[in-house]
């Protein structure tokens, strides 16, 4: 099955982690400047999304009830639209608005371009 967006062993773990302390969640990047190029993590349904925003997956980790949602604004999908999106977490300080934040740590987006046959698949 092919997927616009999937995660790390290290990014599920915090994942599981912090849906264990927050209860379900939502990553959204929006292309802003700064933070706002870093996929951000709100417990689900805290950021407001809206028709400028656009679901690229429902992200299912072990150990999770339910999926992971990961919305992206709709002018950076626009650029960002043949791009597989790999959400990994090193150490160092993001924003404070993500929920990882305090655990010094920052979720971050690896990427790659989809090859035609993924395009294909997502109907792009």
């Amino acid at each position: 099955m092919v997927s616009r967006v999937d995660v790390t062993p290290a990014a599920a773990d915090l994942i599981r982690s912090l849906r264990g302390a927050h209860g379900p969640l939502m990553f959204h990047q929006s292309g802003g400047c700064c933070d706002g190029s870093a996929p951000m993590c709100y417990p689900e349904g805290e950021f407001r999304t809206g028709s400028s925003d656009v679901l690229l997956e429902e992200i299912v980790i072990d150990g999770v009830a339910e999926p992971v949602t990961f919305w992206m604004s709709s002018s950076q999908f626009a650029l960002w639209r043949h791009t597989h999106l790999t959400v990994d977490v090193v150490p160092g300080r993001g924003s404070g608005f993500s929920l990882e934040a305090p655990e010094g740590v920052r979720f971050l987006i690896r990427s790659r371009l989809l090859t035609d046959d993924e395009l294909a698949a997502l109907g792009d």
